[in-house]
């Protein structure tokens, strides 16, 4: 992709420019540039770490909603409020793969439309929000309703994390640093676990408030990566 941009600038603004090649270029009233190839050739530096792991800990945050679910479904059993059978955390667990589905097309669709640093704001707010707001639900309904919200959010980033990858990050390191940050997911899974080891064990803690305070787990770690998010250019 070749970038031909038109320049008005008067001899005097031209003649102070630094570069002869550049000032000769600005004289004849254009300049052009392949960004891509220019994306390519930069070495890795901070700005690329700074970005990946804004960007990767979503994989992160999936990985720990997914173990969750699973290690919380007997607690959500058993608990006096929910008292869900195997159908209900079946029904729980298929509104958040919905979410991630129609959340990946629809937000995939805005994306293109309003600007991914918009939605990577949106789609994280999103996941906050229906994160936390499921360790408050009261029945069925309302714990599948914030399920399907958090997994549009988690899928809206889907289609923006590696697309930004390819466009950002130079073509000899972009191999690895997808495997790497599809594989962060496993952190995450490992940070599920052991939080419902702590939060579920009822020498530590009321298992009613156990499962409820997991999910708040996830909606903290979001906070963080809310911050980490203005790294994106």
């Amino acid at each position: 992709m070749s970038v031909l941009t038109n320049i008005q600038m008067s001899p005097a603004q031209v003649s102070q420019q630094g570069s002869a090649p550049v000032s000769a270029a600005l004289a004849k009233g254009a300049v052009e540039t392949d960004i891509p190839a220019r994306l390519d050739s930069l070495p890795w530096g901070g700005f690329h770490t700074r970005v990946i792991a804004a960007l990767g800990i979503t994989w992160i945050l999936d990985g720990l909603e997914v173990t969750l679910a699973g290690a919380l479904s007997g607690a959500l059993k058993s608990s006096p409020v929910l008292n869900f059978s195997n159908t209900d955390i079946g029904i729980a667990t298929s509104a958040y793969l919905a979410g991630a589905v129609l959340g990946a097309i629809g937000f995939g669709w805005l994306t293109d439309r309003i600007g991914r640093k918009k939605l990577f704001f949106v789609t994280l707010a999103v996941y906050l929000t229906a994160t936390a707001a499921t360790a408050f639900s009261w029945n069925l309904a309302s714990f599948a309703l914030f399920r399907f919200i958090t997994g549009a959010g988690i899928g809206g980033e889907y289609t923006a994390i590696n697309s930004t990858i390819q466009e950002l990050v130079p073509a000899r390191y972009r191999g690895r640093t997808d495997l790497i940050v599809n594989g962060s997911f496993w952190i995450g899974a490992a940070i599920g676990a052991v939080s419902a080891i702590v939060l579920l064990d009822p020498a530590v803690i009321d298992p009613e408030l156990g499962w409820r305070l997991a999910f708040l787990t996830g909606a903290g770690l979001g906070l963080v990566v809310f911050v980490m998010r203005l790294w994106i250019p």
